[in-house]
C-alpha cells in the first residue's frame, strides 16, 4: 500500500503505523471480497492532489454492493445504478441550484475541480456496511484532514453524517475555512437535516468570496470505460 507522492509528502505518516495499517488492509484484500477494487483504493487522493483541494466532501465508508465503490466517496462508475444516498444528493443539488439530476453517478469531474471525495474508512467487506470500521483507517484519514487544515488555500469541509461530523475539530485552521455539517444523505437520515441544507450553493459562495472559481456541480462523467470506471 502506497500513498500518492504528494499526499505522502504532506502527511509524512509514521512508518511503523502506516506499515501496520498496510498489513491489515492487504490481509483483508487477500482473505475476502473488499471494495473498492484494490487498484482504486486511493482514487480520491490520486484525482485531487493536496494543493488542488478546494472542498472536501467526507463520507463514512465505501458502498458495499458489487459494481458501486470505485474510490471516491458517494460516487459510482458510469453506467452503475444510482445508490439511494446519491439520489438524495442529486435531489438536494437540484433543489439548491436548480440543476437537473444527472443520470450518471460518476463524480470524477467534481474531483478534478478540487473536490476531495474522501471516506472516513477507505475499504469495506462486500455486503457488510461499516465492516472495516476498526481496521485502523481513521488514523490515516484523520491525519489527512488535519494536514489539509494546515494548508493556506481556502477549503470548504462538507461533513455528512455522524462519522464525518466527528472530524469537525480537525478542520480548525487560521486560514479561510467553511465547515458545513448536516445529517447523512442516506434515506434513513436525509429528512433529519440533509434536505434543505443547501451545501452546494454555500460552498460556491464561500469560494467566490475568497476570490476563487465556483465548482461546476452539474459536471459528471457520462461515458463508460473512462478513468471514472
Amino acid at each position: 500500500m502506497e500513498l500518492p507522492a504528494a499526499w505522502a509528502a504532506l502527511l509524512r505518516p509514521d512508518p511503523a503505523a502506516f506499515a501496520a495499517l498496510s498489513a491489515r488492509v492487504e490481509a483483508a484484500y487477500a482473505a475476502e471480497t473488499v471494495y473498492p477494487p484494490r487498484a482504486q483504493l486511493f482514487a480520491a487522493l490520486e484525482a485531487t492532489p493536496p494543493r488542488a483541494v478546494r472542498c472536501v466532501i467526507l463520507g463514512q465508508d465505501p458502498y458495499h454492493e458489487p459494481g458501486q465503490a470505485h474510490g471516491l466517496s458517494f460516487s459510482v462508475p458510469p453506467g452503475a445504478a444510482l445508490p439511494r444516498s446519491l439520489r438524495n444528493i442529486y435531489r438536494e443539488l437540484s433543489d439548491d441550484l436548480s440543476i437537473p439530476a444527472p443520470a450518471s453517478g460518476c463524480l470524477l469531474p467534481w474531483a478534478r475541480q478540487g473536490v476531495l471525495l474522501l471516506n472516513s474508512v477507505l475499504t469495506v467487506r462486500a455486503g457488510q456496511a461499516a465492516s472495516h470500521e476498526r481496521l485502523g483507517w481513521q488514523w490515516l484519514t484523520d491525519g489527512l484532514i488535519a494536514a489539509l487544515a494546515g494548508l493556506e488555500q481556502p477549503i470548504a469541509f462538507v461533513l455528512w453524517g455522524a462519522w464525518a461530523r466527528s472530524k469537525a475539530p480537525l478542520t480548525a485552521s487560521p486560514h479561510p475555512r467553511l465547515v458545513l455539517q448536516s445529517a447523512h444523505p442516506s434515506p434513513l437520515s436525509a429528512r433529519r437535516g440533509f434536505f434543505g441544507s443547501r451545501p452546494f450553493s454555500a460552498v460556491n459562495r464561500f469560494l467566490t468570496q475568497q476570490g476563487g472559481q465556483p465548482i461546476d456541480w452539474a459536471a459528471v462523467e457520462e461515458s463508460e470505460g473512462t478513468a471514472c470506471g
